[in-house]
């Protein structure tokens, strides 16, 4: 006489007729892989002939003039001022530091750094020197050597090594002069 199995059929053990139950392999998800994207800056002028259009161009980023940026329209809520260093260029970034301290900025708008451009090449004199130190203690500061080649819209080279911090900070490449 043949053993019925629980399905009705012969044979033996349910297991014998299915074979071995085994799980399912877990599905692995893979976890979501995080971008890094660069900030987007605007270029606030902190006074005329600052250089917001040329470190636009090298370092990209929007170059508001001397303008505030409008965050509501799409444009970057992150500032970098932008001064020559000439003594009327760091009158002008500390009249403006003052502005964001008062809170007379415009609201939503982040003052991430200043940007000094050389306004010559060559060393500064102390003075001006001890002016940036003051500004320094109250802010990031980096610094944008003279450039030559800047001066007939050669932007070829990219940023100069010596604005590295700058290039890494702005999310550009730093160039290799």
């Amino acid at each position: 006489m043949a053993e019925q199995g629980l399905g009705g059929g012969l044979g033996g053990p349910e297991i014998w007729l299915r074979g071995p139950v085994v799980a399912p392999a877990p599905h692995r998800v893979e976890p979501p892989r995080l971008v890094a994207t660069a900030r987007r800056f605007a270029w606030v002028a902190v006074h005329g002939g600052a250089g917001t259009t040329t470190l636009a161009t090298v370092f990209g980023g929007l170059d508001a003039g001397r303008g505030w940026p409008r965050p509501e329209r799409g444009e970057p809520e992150s500032v970098l001022l932008v001064a020559r260093t000439h003594a009327t260029g760091l009158d002008a970034v500390s009249h403006t530091l003052d502005v964001f301290r008062r809170g007379d900025a415009p609201p939503g708008l982040d003052l991430n750094a200043v940007v000094l451009v050389a306004d010559a090449p060559g060393r500064l004199p102390r003075p001006l020197v001890q002016h940036i130190e003051v500004i320094t203690s109250v802010v990031d500061v980096y610094r944008v050597p003279w450039v030559n080649a800047w001066r007939s819209n050669d932007f070829t080279a990219g940023p100069p090594r010596e604005s590295s911090l700058l290039a890494r900070l702005t999310g550009s490449s730093s160039g290799d002069r």
